[in-house]
Formats: structure tokens, sequence, C-alpha cells
């Protein structure tokens, strides 16, 4: 028996032999999972300057629209 320590197994239940409908279930697991977005980095290598450079524009991204947020939630009161 294997076990299975950090990675947990995606399971997708298929009723009623509608393929379709599981197939879209699976996407949207993979989509929230951020599956896609890896895919799509590691097409290419990316050279350790380039992956700085972009977690570092991302993280004030979400600094700024923290910012936002804020503003606006401290503004309506």
């Amino acid at each position: 028996m294997r076990e299975w320590s950090d990675k947990a197994l995606m399971q997708i239940v298929v009723r009623d032999n509608n393929v379709d409908q599981a197939l879209r279930a699976l996407k949207k697991k993979l989509q929230r999972e951020g599956v896609y977005r890896e895919m799509k980095l590691r097409r290419h290598y990316e050279k350790p300057s380039e992956k700085r450079a972009r977690e570092k524009a991302a993280a004030v991204r979400r600094a700024r629209k923290l910012e936002r947020k804020r503003a606006e939630r401290d503004g309506a009161k």
C-alpha cells in the first residue's frame, strides 16, 4: 500500500455515463488548483532573475489590491 504524504488525489465521479459533465468538473478543479497556470509557466525555462521579478510584481499587485479594498472599506464607513 502506498502512502500519499503531501499529495491528495483528485477524484471526479462520472454519473449516468455523463462524461461531458465530469470533464467540466475536472477542468474546473484543475483551474482552481492552478495546474493550467503552472503548465504555462513550465513551457519554457525561466531564469531565476525573471522568476524573482515576476513574483515581486505579483506581490506588488496583491498589496495594491489589498490597499484598494481597505481604502474602499474604510471610506464606506
